[in-house]
């Protein structure tokens, strides 16, 4: 087994607990970020000095590069990036807040990419390493009422496909994770709901407001969410989407035909604007 150093972002709940807790069973560093003080002190009594916590806020964009770089100089070299913190605001485009709006693009898109562009000078100095990015099947598909979290997803993903053509020439591979539904607790700590309307009552946008109902569990298992993660680094070249979860996998491939099915039939059309 290789032995590597990782930056994760959000450690303390979620994907990013359970990628640190078995990396660091495994003997691997962590570098990890959190935003409340304490939160995995278990953690750092079970494991010392391989797990270096580092206290980010990523709505704060100007902290990001210092604290990367402050990782970098503490481990000398980090093989794998984990961009992994979020949040959700689920609700109709216009239940929102405009405070509401910025807070949720800020965290899951320029938050992300910030890390990302403070990591590449020290991959490239080192001669290569992995960017990870979680996202879901909501960067590549949609509901209604997932407006705002489908924006910077979409965007990340988006951001993170151009990356990977920009960083193949330098050795570093990208990874776009795409789970489905997980038992985490996303839903009930990392997800606001926006205030609803009435004029959105009975209508697909509504469906959401259910979305924290703890009788209804999701499918996925983080545990082996994790594993697979983990167990991608490992893969040359590196897999650019990795997808977890049948729920995932029905969801993107059907959304993936119906966009097709949109298109296809155009093709005379887009055509026919040729200069000719």
């Amino acid at each position: 087994m290789v032995q590597r150093t990782w930056f994760i972002t959000g450690v303390s709940s979620g994907f990013g607990r359970h990628l640190a807790e078995q990396l660091l069973d495994r003997g691997d560093r962590v570098a990890g970020t959190v935003r409340r003080e304490g939160a995995v002190d278990d953690l750092v009594a079970q494991h010392g000095d391989r797990l270096r916590l580092h206290h980010l806020d990523l709505t704060d964009l100007p902290a990001v590069r210092p604290v990367v770089d402050s990782a970098f100089a503490e481990f000398g070299r980090i093989d794998v990036i984990v961009t992994n913190a979020g949040y959700a605001v689920f609700g109709a485009a216009e239940e929102a807040t405009d405070e509401q709006v910025v807070h949720q693009i800020t965290t899951n898109l320029l938050g992300s990419m910030q890390v990302v562009r403070a990591a590449l000078p020290h991959l490239r100095a080192q001669g290569g390493g992995r960017l990870v990015q979680l996202s879901t099947y909501g960067g590549q598909a949609t509901n209604a009422g997932g407006s705002l979290y489908h924006a910077g997803k979409w965007g990340i993903e988006g951001f993170m496909e151009a990356v990977a053509k920009e960083v193949e020439p330098f050795g570093i591979g990208v990874t776009i994770v795409e789970p489905g539904g997980a038992r985490t607790d996303f839903r009930y700590g990392g997800l606001t709901l926006a205030t609803p309307m009435a004029a959105y009552d009975g209508t697909p946008a509504a469906l959401v407001r259910g979305i924290q109902d703890r009788s209804r569990p999701s499918l996925g298992d983080p545990a082996k969410m994790a594993e697979l993660i983990i167990a991608s680094v490992d893969e040359t070249p590196a897999p650019l989407r990795l997808v977890l979860g049948s729920d995932s996998y029905r969801i993107i491939t059907t959304a993936l035909r119906d966009r097709l099915a949109q298109i296809e039939p155009q093709e005379e059309r887009a055509a026919s604007t040729d200069w000719r």
